[in-house]
């Protein structure tokens, strides 16, 4: 008889025209595993067993449950892990009672429908779509849950990732004037350094090294070392910073308590600023954007700007290119340049004499 014991459990396993069946009884009666060993073994003969997949069995979130526990937890930043489980809580008050067989490419073009009307941006929708192929590939690969994907059926939301929006030097000081002091620190600090926001709250003062004017960010996806120059603006801001370090914490940019500010904080101040500067259309990121478009402006090329910017490649800032038209003329200038360092060569030579039309 193919039945064995593992833990406290019956197993049975035996092989029935060539397939392979290996499936716990889920009981620690012998009595009664022998009894569903005979009953399988005869509906399996009789053509009448059909074997459920667990996805049958399985909800959307207890799927995404593990998913959060046991892999972005583990294999994540903290602060992508709180993203992740807020991405979850909109996909769970869709899907979550769901069984896994039962969420078809139908229901996730619903779940679109849906978080449009919502307001959520299609960029949102596309990484609440991704988190959610993820947890089924893994449900898929390594749980052995369910047989295919449905979200691979379904098409992505169409993101502008062409957006324009700088602040001018004119906007620049009434936003200043509008902000208290803590704040103005944060928006010219990051307009000189073209840091990301939570670069920004979580720098810290073994970074920072004042004598040779620069500090070190830590990617965080893949863990290499950028040592970034600092301009006047920006180091004269880390210098007020240094006069009144706290002794409880190692952060550049802290509260009144000590304590690191908060994301939602910050927002709440930098946007009450900008009703009050009467600056519309404005996102803390676009100080990014205006930190590339001032540089691009000024003539810097765009290889030196992705460098100081640490995008991952220069067609990432491609975009900003336009803002420059010059650096085409100056590339163009070239050859006329070229052409007149020849014909002075050739007229220095003896037996030469070369007009120069131009």
């Amino acid at each position: 008889m193919g039945l064995y014991i593992r833990g406290q459990t019956w197993w049975m396993s035996f092989t029935y025209r060539g397939r392979q069946y290996r499936k716990s009884t889920e009981t620690n009666d012998k009595k009664v595993a022998e009894k569903i060993y005979y009953k399988l073994r005869t509906l399996i003969a009789e053509g009448k067993w059909f074997e459920k997949s667990p996805g049958e069995e399985i909800t959307f979130r207890e799927m995404i449950n593990k998913y959060l526990n046991e892999h972005s937890r583990i294999n994540k930043t903290p602060k992508s892990y709180d993203r992740d489980k807020e991405l979850a809580n909109h996909l769970n008050q869709f899907f979550g009672e769901l069984m896994l067989t039962e969420v078809t490419p139908r229901h996730i073009y619903e779940y679109k429908v849906v978080r449009r009307k919502e307001g959520a941006s299609p960029r949102t929708i596309n990484y609440e779509l991704s988190l959610m192929s993820h947890a089924f590939n893994l449900a898929r690969k390594e749980w052995e849950w369910i047989n295919e994907n449905p979200v691979n059926k379904v098409s992505r939301e169409k993101v502008n990732n062409m957006r324009e929006r700088w602040l001018t030097f004119e906007e620049e000081e009434r936003l200043l004037k509008a902000s208290p002091g803590w704040l103005q620190e944060l928006i010219i600090f990051s307009l000189e350094t073209g840091l990301r926001q939570g670069e920004v709250l979580n720098l810290q003062w073994p970074q920072v090294d004042l004598f040779r004017k620069t500090i070190t960010i830590l990617e965080q996806k893949n863990r290499a070392k950028d040592v970034l120059p600092l301009n006047e603006r920006a180091l004269e801001i880390l210098k007020a910073r240094a006069k009144v370090r706290h002794i409880r914490t190692n952060y550049v940019f802290f509260n009144k308590n000590g304590v690191r500010f908060k994301v939602s904080n910050l927002h709440r101040a930098f946007y009450s600023a900008l009703s009050r500067a009467s600056i519309k259309n404005f996102r803390w990121h676009d100080l990014r954007h205006t930190f590339a478009t001032r540089l691009v402006q000024a003539g810097v090329d765009l290889y030196t700007v992705q460098k100081l910017g640490r995008w991952k490649e220069v067609k990432m800032v491609q975009r900003y290119a336009h803002h420059y038209p010059e650096s085409l003329r100056k590339g163009i200038e070239v050859l006329d340049e070229i052409r007149r360092k020849f014909i002075t060569i050739l007229s220095q030579s003896e037996g030469f004499k070369i007009e120069d039309s131009t």
